[in-house]
């Protein structure tokens, strides 16, 4: 069945580096935009990044934009969130989505219908 699957969360202290992994089986990213998404307890999910995995056009939210990349690799079928200079701020749990009306730049949540587990991200000294 269609299922994605992050990975590559843990603690890290701030200013460090984490890669998360966005994998999808079952089904083909290809024409969807990626969107990845946090929620920090007590908070609202927001919308951080995403990416086109047709032409590789990508958002960023002001919170995330200079720290964070986020990229593909088709052939892998999977997603990547590069997070570097890591804040305490930055601790939530982190999850991939697909919207298929492939927009960018618009990260509601109700415009993405599947969803991975997410994977914790824990920034601390």
């Amino acid at each position: 069945q269609a299922q994605l699957v992050e990975s590559g969360g843990g603690l890290v202290q701030p200013g460090g580096s984490l890669k998360l992994s966005c994998a999808a089986s079952g089904f083909s990213l290809d024409y969807y935009v990626i969107g990845w998404f946090r929620q920090a307890p007590g908070k609202e999910r927001e919308g951080i990044s995403c990416i086109s995995m047709r032409d590789g056009r990508t958002y960023y939210a002001d919170s995330v934009k200079g720290r964070f990349t986020v990229s593909r690799d088709n052939a892998q079928n999977t997603v990547y969130l590069q997070m570097n200079s890591l804040k305490p701020e930055d601790t939530a749990v982190y999850y991939c989505a697909t919207d298929p009306q492939h927009r960018i730049g618009e990260m509601r949540t109700y415009f993405y219908d599947y969803w991975g587990q997410g994977t914790q991200v824990t920034v601390s000294s």
